[in-house]
C-alpha cells in the first residue's frame, strides 16, 4: 500500500498522539486549582467585607452615640457670697448638672437671661461622666421685684461631647421655690 493512502482502524479508541493523554490530566488539574483559587478568593472576599461593614457600623454607632446630649441641671445654693443694691441682687451659686446621656460630655458654659434675671457661668469648663454629676459656678444677677414667676428659666448650656463637637442645649429651670430664690430674697429684703 503506498503511504498516500493510509488506513485509520476505527476500532482503535484511543485518537491521540502518544504524548497528549498527560497533556489534557495537566491542563484539567491546572482548571481546578484556578477554580478553587478563584472561589478562596470570593470567600475571603466575603470574610473580609463582612469585617469592614461591622467595623463601618460599630464606628457609626459610636459617633451617633457620642453626639446624644441628654442633660438635667438643677438649681443649688446660691449662699457663696453676693451683694445687694438698689433692689437687685448679685450672687455666686452652684448648678448642679446630671448628664443622663450614654457618653462623658463638658460643660464650656451656661447662661440664661429673661427680665429680671442674668445667669452666667463663672467656671471655663466641667467634665461630667455619663450618669454622673457635676457642679457649676455660676453668677446670678436678679432684680428683687421681678425675678421670681412662676414659669420656668430656659438655660442654656453649651457642652462639648465625646467626638469634640460644641453642641447648645437648652433645659427649662424653675427658679419659684429653688435655692437660688431663697437666698437671694434673703439679700433682697434682709428683714424678712
Amino acid at each position: 500500500m503506498p503511504p498516500e493512502h493510509a488506513l485509520i482502524d476505527l476500532d482503535d479508541q484511543n485518537h491521540q498522539p502518544a504524548g497528549a493523554g498527560a497533556n489534557t490530566s495537566d491542563r484539567l488539574l491546572a482548571r481546578r486549582k484556578l477554580a478553587l483559587r478563584l472561589v478562596a478568593a470570593f470567600a475571603a472576599g466575603v470574610v473580609l467585607g463582612g469585617f469592614g461593614i461591622n467595623q463601618l457600623r460599630d464606628s457609626r454607632e459610636q459617633r451617633e452615640r457620642n453626639a446624644v446630649v441628654a442633660l438635667v441641671a438643677l438649681p443649688q445654693s446660691a449662699n457663696l457670697g453676693g451683694s445687694s443694691s438698689q433692689g437687685s441682687v448679685q450672687l455666686s451659686g452652684l448648678l448642679m448638672v446630671v448628664n443622663a446621656g450614654p457618653a462623658p460630655v463638658t460643660v464650656r458654659g451656661v447662661t440664661a437671661e429673661r427680665p429680671g434675671v442674668v445667669i452666667r457661668s463663672i467656671e471655663h469648663s466641667r467634665l461630667v461622666p455619663p450618669g454622673g454629676t457635676g457642679q457649676v459656678m455660676v453668677e446670678l444677677r436678679f432684680e428683687c421685684s421681678i425675678a421670681f414667676k412662676p414659669e420656668s428659666l430656659s438655660l442654656r448650656l453649651t457642652v462639648e461631647t465625646e467626638d469634640e463637637q460644641i453642641r447648645e442645649v437648652t433645659y427649662p429651670v424653675a427658679l419659684f421655690g429653688s435655692d437660688w430664690q431663697r437666698d437671694a430674697l434673703g439679700m433682697c429684703d434682709p428683714d424678712a
